[in-house]
């Protein structure tokens, strides 16, 4: 059951819950301004993550959040958000919520951030931190988390 416990299977259920409630209680962001700003976070959270998933590749290092990874990439995009794939999912999140006029959706975007930052980010960077010890310390303090 490990494989439910995946980042884009939690993005995948906010997707849901966001697009059931689209235009719920007649509440819409209205202008065109939702819109265009959607359409740039989820371009740019779909750019964030193709980015890191090149760069990790490059690095030969695993993709998935529960294995060990086998190099410490902090080049690339990872020079900018030690996260970036989160990030974009994030990003994709919250600019389809604009997208489909999701405002009762709005709420979802902490709690998936927090779900995560709980699940994967923490335990990730425990790993990272007991296998790479002072380069991931240097790193951590060269790269914010988020942005």
């Amino acid at each position: 059951m490990k494989w439910i416990d995946l980042p884009p299977v939690w993005l995948a259920a906010c997707l849901v819950i966001a697009w059931m409630s689209r235009g719920a209680f007649g509440l819409g962001f209205g202008p065109v301004w939702a819109d265009l700003l959607g359409g740039l976070l989820v371009g740019g959270g779909l750019v964030l993550m193709a980015l890191a998933v090149m760069e990790m590749h490059r690095h030969r290092t695993t993709l998935i959040p529960h294995k060990d990874a086998d190099r410490l990439v902090t080049s690339g995009i990872f020079k900018r958000t030690r996260n970036p794939i989160y990030l974009g999912d994030s990003m994709v999140l919250a600019g389809l919520i604009l997208t489909w006029d999701a405002v009762v959706a709005l709420p979802l975007i902490p709690i998936f951030v927090w779900v995560l930052e709980k699940r994967f980010i923490e335990p990730e960077e425990g790993r990272l931190r007991r296998k790479f010890v002072a380069d991931f310390i240097r790193y951590t303090q060269q790269t914010r988390r988020w942005l």
